[in-house]
């Protein structure tokens, strides 16, 4: 993929940026693709992607099944997670987070900055 634009999955239409992401296909899709998927698979979740976004973050899960945005994070797994991830009952996929040590993206965006932050203190100390 070059400079971050993510382009179609089909590959009959590899060189066409893509446009959106289905979450159940697990594939991008070019303007050309979205039409015939839309037509065939209505009850799919499709997330419209920006050019300028990388494949390596989305801010939905792309997990089978889920269809939840990343808002929480496992620490006991260090991994982004949604509320399908967290659900109680473990069936189809679900639940593999339930009993983990959990918070909220905010709060560990908020530990990581502190933490940088500290670590540059000490830093800018060392080299005076």
């Amino acid at each position: 993929m070059e400079n971050n634009i993510i382009k179609c999955s089909s590959i009959e239409h590899d060189k066409i940026n893509a446009i959106v992401y289905c979450q159940e296909c697990k594939v991008y899709m070019c303007n050309k693709c979205l039409n015939f998927h839309s037509n065939l698979l209505k009850n799919h979740h499709t997330n419209k992607i920006e050019n300028d976004n990388n494949e390596i973050f989305s801010e939905f899960c792309k997990k089978e099944n889920h269809f939840g945005k990343l808002e929480y994070f496992c620490k006991t797994h260090n991994e982004l997670c949604c509320s399908d991830c967290l659900c109680k009952i473990k069936i189809e996929g679900k639940g593999e987070h339930f009993n983990c040590n959990v918070c909220t993206t905010q709060n560990i965006k908020n530990e990581k900055k502190n933490i940088l932050e500290e670590n540059i203190k000490i830093l800018e100390n060392l080299s005076n």
